[in-house]
């Protein structure tokens, strides 16, 4: 069994009813290849995810009405449940009441005080629609989800509808202790990327160019409709670009092809820090950008280009040595049915593990929200600190 923290009881209370708790959530431990107990800077004993699961008292038939009511309550009290997110870095919940895609939508909005981020993905439920599409064969490697553009969602919500019987686990892994490693094995690496940042290069194009990446229209046409002429297309296109309001540190370009694409580059940073805290998070997917290349090739290579933030390439040894540290202090989530996870998309990385079988033997469902705040920046340079978009 991974080493345990003291048992961790939730109870929520009905307003004005102190005495009668809706709901308790208490901790389980699980194997060490699912849970372990986080390094430095995490306080001792804290574990990567933290188990919760209900205990009710009256022995009745557990009811989701129950268990929405007493997420909003925890949630009234200062944001219990986000609170050890912050400590944790990811929470599973297991042996809940949730059977499909609407059940989880209804679980994940409880979470009352951020706000939901629709993608455009398929939507199965308000503010759900299927994890990553790509085929079972492909690996994708420990990432903070959107590292690569400015906006990125606080947190990250999914839902394990169908568990395949083998692979398809969900890495987890802790930014904040991977900062605190890198700098440790490599601080001339980590002194540059605070410097220098990143360069992230993206092209997109009108059609699909690999398993589970996005259109141009997928991913800037929200307000294109079929009719749109070439002017009226990328002017709505280059209005959504505008949103994330980074001036010089956010540019875009029209490719020459006919295929109308657009090569979009981001000054980003690449560390982070929580808030609250203040420590530093490794918020990033550079060890996944070095396999990822290797595994697709120059397909995916020329889609995706990461680069110290002057234009300079990053050498291959440091990405290689953050992918190595980044699967020691990693562990695999192995889903069963009904289980959500929930990850602070800050300090906490997750990826997906192949499977054998069919493809539709495993079946996530995700749910993307915001918080009341943003990262803070890690140095005082303007492209250091990221934004919330803009409605529109």
């Amino acid at each position: 069994m991974a080493t345990s923290l003291t048992q961790t009881t939730i109870k929520a209370f009905e307003p004005g009813k102190a005495t009668m708790p809706l709901l308790t959530f208490e901790s389980f431990d699980l194997p060490p290849s699912n849970q372990r107990v986080l390094g430095p800077p995490h306080p001792e004993g804290i574990t990567m995810p933290l188990a919760l699961r209900p205990s009710s008292s009256d022995g009745v038939e557990l009811e989701l009405d129950a268990v929405v009511k007493t997420i909003k309550s925890l949630q009234a009290q200062g944001g219990i449940l986000t609170k050890k997110l912050a400590l944790h870095g990811a929470l599973l919940f297991r042996g809940l009441p949730i059977h499909d895609a609407n059940d989880f939508s209804k679980f994940a909005l409880a979470f009352d005080e951020i706000i939901g981020i629709v993608v455009d993905r398929p939507l199965l439920a308000p503010n759900v629609a299927p994890a990553n599409a790509s085929s079972k064969e492909t690996q994708i490697f420990s990432h903070n989800e959107s590292d690569e553009v400015p906006h990125a969602p606080e947190y990250v919500f999914f839902y394990g509808h169908r568990a395949a019987k083998s692979g398809g686990e969900t890495p987890m892994a802790s930014s904040l202790e991977l900062f605190h490693r890198a700098q440790q094995q490599m601080p001339d690496f980590i002194a540059q990327l605070a410097e220098k940042g990143i360069l992230s290069r993206i092209t997109y194009k009108t059609e699909k160019q690999y398993a589970g990446g996005s259109t141009l229209r997928q991913a800037f046409g929200k307000h294109i409709v079929d009719g749109d002429d070439e002017a009226t297309r990328r002017a709505k296109i280059e209005a959504q670009i505008a949103r994330y309001g980074r001036g010089e540190h956010t540019t875009w370009e029209w490719t020459d092809d006919d295929d109308g694409g657009v090569v979009l580059t981001h000054r980003l940073p690449a560390i982070r820090t929580q808030p609250g805290t203040g420590l530093p998070t490794l918020f990033t997917g550079l060890g996944a950008y070095s396999r990822t290349a290797r595994v697709h090739g120059a397909s995916r290579d020329s889609t995706s280009q990461q680069l110290f933030g002057d234009g300079t390439p990053i050498p291959e040894e440091y990405l290689d040595k953050l992918a190595e540290i980044t699967d020691e202090v990693r562990v695999l989530h192995k889903w069963e049915r009904g289980d959500v996870l929930v990850y602070d998309n800050t300090i906490a990385q997750h990826g997906r593990e192949p499977w054998q079988g069919e493809q539709a033997d495993r079946v996530v469902m995700a749910s993307l929200f915001d918080g009341d705040q943003v990262p803070g920046a890690y140095n005082s340079e303007d492209w250091a600190q990221v934004v919330q978009a803009f409605d529109g």
